[in-house]
């Protein structure tokens, strides 16, 4: 099985939210916490926020559910 590491950054001020390994092909639609690496966001009433206060995702418990037009994956 093919294993990325990506670089999830925010479309409104470019900095890195997430540092995530995933594992296998296709569009990148949960982030599962416990493959997450490096977490540089904060979690405000069940929203994921980035540092400038962009909404990101939804924590959905053991994954957070990404707004896709809200980051950019590289």
């Amino acid at each position: 099985m093919r294993r990325r590491t990506l670089s999830i950054q925010c479309t409104e001020c470019g900095t890195e939210v997430f540092s995530y390994v995933k594992f296998g092909k296709g569009h990148l639609i949960r982030c599962w916490k416990q493959r997450i690496l490096t977490d540089n966001s904060k979690t405000k009433e069940g929203n994921v926020l980035c540092s400038c206060g962009n909404v990101v995702g939804v924590d959905e418990g053991f994954y957070i559910k990404i707004r896709q037009h809200q980051v950019n994956i590289k």
